[in-house]
């Protein structure tokens, strides 16, 4: 439960730094956490969420728009974008997360902050990036 409350705060995270000011992380980090989650724990596995999707975020964007037939990313709902940044992230660079983790993550929070047709719509397109990195994977 700790996991999924953190991923919760990345995509709330996320959503106000697709509309707000995204040059000082650490202050923007700051202000957020200041009346929220008080578990150090969630706060820091959100924090290294946060910041692992945000360095990363020009490749991420371009593996979700590799993926996303007939869909641009920033044509995407708000959430829906956030939601598969911070998955995405997971799936790249957190080896230490099962894939099928991440996936169920991502659809049970869909299900929760966005529409009935979003948990497909990402499930379909996280399933595609997941197994084009484990084919990229056998490759090396």
């Amino acid at each position: 439960m700790k996991r999924r409350k953190a991923r919760e705060y990345v995509l709330q995270f996320l959503f106000q730094s697709d509309f707000g000011n995204k040059s000082d992380i650490s202050r923007s980090l700051k202000q957020f956490w200041a009346d929220k989650e008080k578990d150090d724990e969630v706060k820091k596995f959100a924090t290294e969420l946060i910041k692992g999707t945000l360095s990363g975020l020009a490749e991420i964007d371009s593996v979700i728009n590799k993926s996303a037939e007939h869909w641009v990313i920033q044509r995407m709902a708000a959430v829906d974008r956030n939601i598969l940044r911070s998955a995405v992230y997971e799936l790249l660079y957190r080896k230490d997360i099962p894939t099928a983790v991440t996936i169920n993550e991502a659809i049970e929070i869909a299900k929760r902050y966005s529409t009935s047709e979003s948990a497909a719509f990402i499930n379909g397109i996280l399933d595609k990036i997941a197994k084009g990195t484990k084919s990229q994977q056998k490759k090396t």
